[in-house]
């Protein structure tokens, strides 16, 4: 890759002082170019969530723009949403992806439903609230089996985010899409705000970040998934 990292966080990827994701959010450096996320999350996938046109009458005629809005994961802890707005709809697509990528977040995942006990960091570890404009979502820790029991939008960001099972309940105008997407990734951003002790990692086998080791020079022979 002919890439110059132009911030300090780019530099260190680069240097390979920094390996992983995880290493890298800890910092607390910007996170500045998309391409840091493309060399520390090479299985990344993204997808849109929502396509909206835009119109607006000048003196020279109709002006149409395109505002989109994307959700990147690696299905494995890691998650990130971006809009894009621009005259084509495949340039603002790419951007939007670069921006979900910038604003990648780390989850914590867990069994935290009483009704499991799996321990396995297959749902949530608690029940956790976000909020986007009029909408609010709640996540809630569901026993192994049950999988998403959600809405559409959140099922797509919660795959991406590495959730199995979880309950899900939104209050507020749903059918605004891009405000239920963001309410749900707030709600999953609120997993890595709250501190939870030793203990309660241990019972409800809490992990944050990534669960499975990324290989991302060449395969093992015989350690295929």
């Amino acid at each position: 890759m002919d890439w110059v990292p132009k911030t300090r966080l780019g530099r260190m990827v680069l240097n390979g002082e920094i390996t992983t994701m995880s290493q890298a959010l800890a910092t607390k450096l910007p996170l500045r170019e998309a391409e840091i996320v493309d060399i520390l999350l090479p299985d990344l996938k993204d997808e849109v969530i929502d396509v909206n046109i835009v119109q607006r009458m000048t003196d020279s005629g109709r002006r149409v723009k395109f505002r989109i809005t994307c959700v990147v994961g690696n299905g494995d802890g890691f998650i990130g949403i971006g809009r894009a707005k621009g005259k084509e709809v495949g340039p603002s697509i790419r951007k939007a992806i670069d921006n979900a990528k910038l604003n990648i977040i780390e989850i914590k995942r867990g069994c935290g439903s009483w009704e499991c006990g799996c321990g396995t960091p297959h749902s949530l570890p608690f029940t956790v609230v976000g909020k986007s404009g009029s909408v609010e979502v709640v996540l809630k820790p569901a026993p192994r089996g049950i999988s998403l029991a959600v809405g559409d939008v959140a099922k797509s960001i919660l795959t991406l985010a590495g959730v199995k099972d979880s309950w899900g309940f939104a209050k507020g105008h749903t059918k605004t899409t891009v405000n239920y997407a963001y309410a749900t990734y707030y709600a999953l951003q609120n997993t890595i705000e709250m501190r939870v002790s030793e203990e309660q990692e241990k019972r409800q086998s809490i992990v944050s970040g990534p669960v499975q080791v990324h290989v991302t020079e060449e395969a093992v022979p015989g350690q295929e998934e």
